[in-house]
């Protein structure tokens, strides 16, 4: 695994892999980036995993580059745009260990969209994860909600954390396998 070293620039609110819980990162302190997928980074710090916000980037020395908004559809968007929307978003969620994104882990079970009035919609999100003991959950399930509802037609996102059926490798895209060299 390559990572690259930087020198926090400010103190910085991280999440501890895989538990979730909240701390301060100190200015000053060396972060190893183990990954930075989906506007997130994974860094080791003291030999322990951290997950850092798009938002807190610019404490690893890293510009935050402001997204340009795609140019939507002239008229509203039907419901069939929205779901390769929603579901090119959801491929922008990553665990923080692992490097593939959550729907080629088999992650998300299911994703229905429910019209809201005319040109919105509701999405409701049925996601698990690799292992239930896993802390990192909620951090994960607000990740989906936040892309979810930056969709301009989506007003509400509703994600719940499920476990059954279990999660297992089986559960993989082929490209996720390959990916991990389980193939």
């Amino acid at each position: 695994m390559s990572s690259e070293q930087k020198i926090l620039t400010r103190d910085v609110e991280a999440s501890v892999v895989p538990i979730g819980t909240k701390v301060t990162l100190q200015k000053g302190e060396t972060a190893h980036i183990t990954q930075s997928l989906g506007g997130t980074y994974t860094v080791i710090v003291n030999g322990n995993m951290f997950r850092i916000e798009t938002k807190d980037a610019d404490a690893l020395g890293i510009e935050i580059v402001a997204t340009p908004i795609t140019a939507a559809p002239s008229g509203p968007m039907t419901q069939e745009q929205l779901e390769k929307k929603v579901w090119e978003s959801l491929k922008t969620c990553y665990d923080p260990e692992i490097p593939v994104n959550i729907v080629d882990l088999g992650l998300i079970y299911d994703c229905h969209l429910t019209p809201v009035g005319e040109t919105n919609y509701k999405a409701d999100v049925k996601m698990t994860l690799t292992a239930p003991g896993c802390g990192m959950g909620p951090v994960l399930a607000q990740d989906v909600q936040n892309k979810l509802i930056s969709l301009e037609p989506i007003d509400e996102a509703n994600v719940e954390l499920v476990w059954d059926p279990p999660w297992n490798q089986g559960m993989m895209t082929e490209a996720a396998k390959l990916q991990l060299g389980l193939l």
